[in-house]
């Protein structure tokens, strides 16, 4: 393939030589992690359930092909566009989230899911990166013109999530959604007093979902005591352990022939076991780096709504990341939330590739005419 000249003013030329390479890299180790982890972790777990070895592989392959394309494929538009396709998208998985309600498929008690022939999705995942940019508008808008009430709609669109994601029901994503509006609130300007009252209703809510749900409850009881059905996240400590420093070997690990989320929720104890220690501080620095780069390129960003939207769309990429990581190390109580690029799950890996995307997009070096 020839090499792309600056002199080159194509579409292409003039992407490779605008957007964040170093980024758009660390994002294509992440999808190269994600393939060795379902040769590593899926034969297993679908020899375990009766199915074919192959069936999570193949799945999850195309699904990481997909997610690579619409990396890049977005990172291609403009901000406008960004906008754009932010707003059909919420609308979308508003309306998705709203049919699970009726249509979806009822798994361990919640109804998060759509089943579609040969595949289920769970339309919440794309809430995530589409309300962060929905909200970055609405704000930066209110912000431009104090007539426009874009803080109100922001709230309004907020809320609305809020009710859905309390029905189905999904505390983790409803908290991870929750941080990534009062991380822009707070961007935006919000007053200390209220980042305090916030904080507290936050924590209000976090007594309210331990006494209302018992799932919740039963994960924060079992956290906290280190006792009854703690098996997963028992396991896969002692996988991390008996992967030491450099881990076992790939296809050595014994941990994901008995837990039953070991190519999903609970990958990373599987990294862990097979390729020891190294690799997951390698794995942990690499989600660190997606998230300090894209905070420092802010920086120099004089525009609010790319700030504001750059803000959300890392902050909700590295909690997730945070929030697997941590429960799978019996740091936070578990929840089954996936780890970016690397997790089975094609919702997931699509939702995170089209976030990914739009941070490329916003982040990507334009003259002026370019950012209307």
């Amino acid at each position: 393939m020839p090499s792309l000249s600056r002199a080159d003013d194509s579409m292409l030329g003039r992407w490779w030589w605008s957007v964040d390479r170093w980024t758009l890299g660390a994002i294509g180790v992440l999808i190269g992690f994600g393939y060795i982890m379902m040769l590593a972790a899926s034969p297993a777990v679908a020899e375990r359930i009766g199915t074919s070895r192959e069936t999570f592989i193949l799945k999850q392959v195309v699904f990481l092909a997909i997610a690579g394309v619409i990396v890049v494929a977005v990172s291609l538009l403009s901000p406008r566009d960004i906008k754009r396709l932010a707003i059909a998208g919420c609308l979308i998985a508003l309306a998705l989230t709203a049919a699970t309600m009726v249509m979806g498929v009822e798994i361990k008690g919640a109804r998060r899911w759509i089943s579609l022939p040969g595949m289920t999705i769970q339309p919440s995942e794309f809430l995530k990166p589409c309300f962060a940019v929905v909200t970055a508008w609405m704000l930066s808008e209110a912000k431009r013109s104090p007539r426009f009430p874009g803080t109100i709609i922001a709230f309004v669109v907020f809320g609305l999530i809020l009710v859905l994601l309390k029905s189905q029901p999904d505390i983790g994503m409803l908290a991870v959604v929750t941080v990534v509006f009062l991380a822009q609130l707070y961007i935006n300007g919000l007053p200390l007093f209220l980042v305090g009252v916030a904080l507290g209703m936050i924590g209000g809510g976090g007594v309210l979902a331990y006494t209302v749900f018992p799932h919740v409850r039963s994960r924060v009881t079992r956290f906290w005591d280190g006792t009854g059905d703690n098996y997963q996240v028992t396991t896969a400590l002692e996988a991390f352990g008996n992967g030491g420093l450099w881990g076992r070997g790939p296809g050595e690990g014994h941990v994901k022939d008995v837990l039953p989320d070991a190519h999903a929720d609970f990958v990373f104890a599987v990294a862990g076991e097979e390729f020891g220690m190294l690799i997951c501080v390698v794995i942990l620095s690499v989600f660190a780096f997606i998230v300090l780069r894209g905070l420092l390129k802010l920086l120099r960003e004089q525009d609010p709504f790319i700030v504001l939207s750059c803000t959300g769309l890392v902050t909700g990429f590295g909690l997730q990341a945070f929030v697997n990581m941590a429960s799978t190390l019996r740091l936070i109580p578990t929840k089954g939330m996936t780890l970016p690029f690397i997790s089975y799950g094609g919702s997931s890996v699509i939702a995170v590739a089209l976030g990914m995307g739009m941070l490329l997009a916003l982040t990507r070096r334009r003259s002026r005419d370019e950012l209307a």
